[in-house]
């Protein structure tokens, strides 16, 4: 109880605290004779007439971002903080209570130094002049803010920016030339562009990666000599690049590979066996030479007296053959699927030269050492969870975890799990639920499949999953929920920003049993909530097959612009329903059950802005319809759409909204219902204040709707034209708390349209009253979270 009123009364101490601050510590008394405390930096830049306006804005940007020291923090102009540190006083301990106060609250103060002055216009017109801004001339000054108060004043002539002229690649006639001549088409140094040191560089670095992929092992960016004639005039430069000729004579030659070894059960204590290339076997991978071209000789051994591993594992590993030319993007993607695998503690590869190949080019052996994880293992782990239905509680699971358990690095996981969900904010109303499960899967690193496949093999490894699980959910006081599940799919890249999933076998069975309780029996009596009851006392079972297809922004770009885009796709007993025959009464069964028919499509985007460094706009659309057919007049609901909670709509409680103008039974914060058809667009602005606190201001705008006109949820639930006029919009504003490792999320929201009320009362912007308990009571909504809602 105490720490909850500290809480509610930090701020009021701390301002009570900065007041008495205020009255009693002059800052100006304390600074050293003949110092002034240093404010910040302003920046006058007199820019030619062929700048444009939004570039001498990313001047100044850049520059403020530069200027050192960073000044103290201040409130409507006063240094707090430093008044705070004058305040306490010099601490006699180092560790003593008054010095932490001190540290903790208080900040030395930063003064203007003329040193700084220089050493900043320095490193300013440095980074004009890497930016082509050659002439650059630049004076700093200090005024006076008032009598103790100083800031720097940097007043920049920006001339005319220098653009490229044109690009040459120069060099004769050795390989290292002609390979440098074949990367040059992908050049980042394009005529008529500004000229940026950093691209310069970044050249340099391209040109050393492109010769390196060549077989060029031992050749280095640095080796690129960039040299630049600025004397072209009308601000253009041209650029020669070439091979310096004093490189070392290793650096100058291609590199084959003639044999590889693998070392796959390789540790420090049994190095002398685990090493021992006399029992080593040639594993029966094809090489360049198998296939007829003219290559070196080579083979690929495995040293593994034992056969833990099947050879056919290395071949869809290691990129690189024998008999081949040296690449480093093969071997960067070896090295990045060994890590992949899960099956390998520690990885280290060596490449030894061993002789030449030819006139002008040479050979090397390449090793893996590879330190597996033990086979088996089991782990305990317990943690905390947050849904989006506002259900927050912690979960014990237990895993099994068998790797390699085929010989080609698969590995077999299986969990058994124990939980508990408490609902937040429901007021003594709410239901407790409990779970239980267990599941195992078992996960190929390759495509497992009669037919071929085709997937970028310059990525990761794909995967095929087979999964099975049973769960059951208890909900307190209502029902007990039993689903079996079972799945086969797969798991691959095309490139790096597009990923797709795939499971052609998917099946669902859900059951409700043991709903003979007060509360559930009440609420199927109830004239509001009856309908929904009845539809959980449907068994559902579901004949699928799932498609999600992710695109995510290069995670390479600097860009302030990034975006990630999902698509799911669902067909539901479309197979089964063309083979087998209704039953008397119109459906179609499998073992007595009817099965679920249905096609669901959604689409899920999201946009995010960095419109400064601390300031991040971010935007959400998601939009999603599920068509019932066949043995189906409306989506099972496990399939269905929902609105409100955590990560939607959160004015409103999780289902608290829809579908349509569908009216909620008051006091029921265990609903199960929702909608076929649904529309969400969301809007937050994100500004980080530390590197531990963020705050956000959002809005949201949702529904969900049924496909049929005849619904469990009766007119007014399917979606019309008039479906703008019925979105549940709202907004507030959140607290995140950055703990690194995860991000804790409060956000209050109210709402400002709600749906289910009559039309043209809808809008509720002019009924909020912040001063009124009723009105906090039924329209603040807290949401407790972890991680962003998008």
């Amino acid at each position: 109880m105490r720490r909850s009123l500290y809480c509610i009364g930090g701020p009021i101490i701390h301002c009570t605290l900065y007041i008495t601050i205020l009255q009693s510590c002059n800052v100006a008394k304390h600074l050293p004779t003949g110092e002034k405390l240093y404010v910040g930096a302003d920046f006058v830049l007199k820019t030619d007439s062929t700048i444009a306006k939004k570039e001498k804005e990313r001047l100044v940007t850049e520059l403020q971002a530069l200027a050192r020291p960073r000044p103290n923090s201040r409130i409507f102009g006063f240094p707090y903080k430093v008044a705070f540190y004058y305040f306490v006083g010099e601490p006699k301990k180092e560790k003593g209570f008054r010095a932490g106060l001190r540290r903790k609250f208080g900040e030395a103060p930063v003064l203007a130094s003329a040193r700084g002055l220089a050493a900043n216009g320095q490193l300013m017109g440095n980074t004009l002049e890497n930016e082509g801004y050659f002439g650059t001339s630049l004076q700093g000054d200090f005024v006076d803010v008032n009598g103790y108060q100083t800031k720097a004043r940097y007043t920049i002539q920006v001339p005319q920016r220098y653009l490229i002229d044109s690009v040459s690649f120069i060099g004769d006639s050795t390989l290292v030339a002609r390979a440098m001549f074949n990367a040059s088409p992908q050049s980042f140094l394009k005529a008529g562009n500004p000229f940026v040191l950093d691209v310069v560089k970044a050249e340099k670095e391209r040109i050393g990666s492109a010769i390196k992929q060549r077989g060029f092992f031992y050749f280095l960016p640095d080796y690129v000599t960039v040299l630049t004639d600025t004397a072209v005039g009308n601000h253009r430069v041209r650029f020669y690049l070439a091979i310096k000729p004093d490189i070392p004579a290793a650096a100058k030659v291609p590199y084959f590979l003639r044999n590889i070894y693998i070392f796959p059960n390789y540790t420090l204590a049994t190095a002398r066996t685990d090493t021992n290339r006399t029992l080593a076997y040639q594993a029966p991978i094809p090489t360049a030479a198998d296939s007829g071209k003219t290559a070196p000789p080579g083979k690929f051994y495995i040293v593994d007296s034992s056969r833990v591993y099947n050879p056919v594992l290395f071949e869809d590993v290691i990129s690189i053959r024998p008999g081949r030319r040296y690449n480093s993007r093969a071997q960067d993607l070896s090295l990045s699927r060994l890590v992949n695998l899960g099956t390998f503690k520690y990885i280290r590869n060596r490449f030894e030269p061993v002789g030449r190949y030819g006139r002008d080019s040479a050979l090397m052996d390449a090793n893996y050492y590879l330190t597996p994880l033990p086979k088996r293992s089991v782990r305990l782990e317990v943690s905390g969870n947050s849904r989006s239905n506002n259900l927050a509680g912690t979960l014990l699971t237990a895993s099994y975890i068998d790797r390699n358990f085929l010989r080609r690095a698969e590995q077999l996981q299986v969990n058994a799990t124990a939980g508990i969900d408490l609902q937040i904010g429901a007021a003594g109303r709410g239901v407790t639920n409990y779970r239980y499960g267990i599941d195992a899967t078992l996960s190929f690193p390759r495509l497992v499949s009669p037919f071929k496949i085709r997937y970028d093999r310059r990525s990761i490894l794909p995967k095929t999953n087979l999964t099975v699980g049973y769960e059951i959910l208890q909900r307190d006081s209502l029902y007990n929920l039993s689903s079996a599940r079972a799945s086969f799919g797969y798991a691959f890249r095309t490139s790096n920003r597009v990923e797709h999933s795939f499971s052609p076998f998917y099946v669902n069975y859900v059951n409700i049993y043991n709903f003979e309780q007060p509360k559930f029996i009440a609420g199927l009596l109830d004239t509001l909530t009856g309908p929904t009851y009845a539809r959980l006392l449907k068994a559902q079972f579901i004949l699928s097959a799932l498609y999600t297809f992710n695109y995510n922004s290069d995670p390479q770009t600097r860009r302030r612009y990034t975006n990630r885009l999902t698509i799911n796709m669902e067909p539901a007993g479309n197979l089964a329903g063309l083979l087998i025959k209704p039953d008397d009464t119109g459906y179609k069964n499998i073992a007595g059950l009817p099965f679920a028919q249905f096609f669901r499509f959604d689409l899920d985007t999201r946009h995010y802005f960095q419109l400064s460094p601390k300031l991040t706009w971010a935007n959400r659309f998601f939009g999603g319809v599920g068509i019932p057919y066949g043995n189906s007049n409306e989506m099972p609901f496990i399939r269905q759409y929902f609105i409100g909670g955590a990560n939607s709509v959160r004015a409103f409680r999780p289902r608290a909204a829809g579908p349509g103008t569908y009216t909620p039974a008051k006091g029921t914060l265990f609903q199960d219902g929702g909608g076929d058809i649904k529309l969400e667009v969301n809007t937050e602005l994100r500004a980080k204040l530390t590197s531990l606190l963020q705050l956000a201001a959002f809005v949201d705008a949702g529904n969900v709707w049924s496909y049929a006109r005849v619904s469990t949820y009766g007119p007014g639930a399917e979606f019309t034209k008039d479906f703008a006029k019925q979105l549940a919009i709202g907004g507030g504003i959140g607290l995140r708390i950055d703990l690194s490792y995860f991000l804790v999320r409060a956000d209050l929201a109210t709402p400002f349209s709600i749906p289910y009320l009559p039309e043209g009362q809808r809008w509720v912007l002019n009924k909020i009253n912040f001063r009124d308990r009723d009105w906090r009571r039924d329209n603040l909504v807290l949401n407790i979270a972890v991680g962003y809602p998008f």
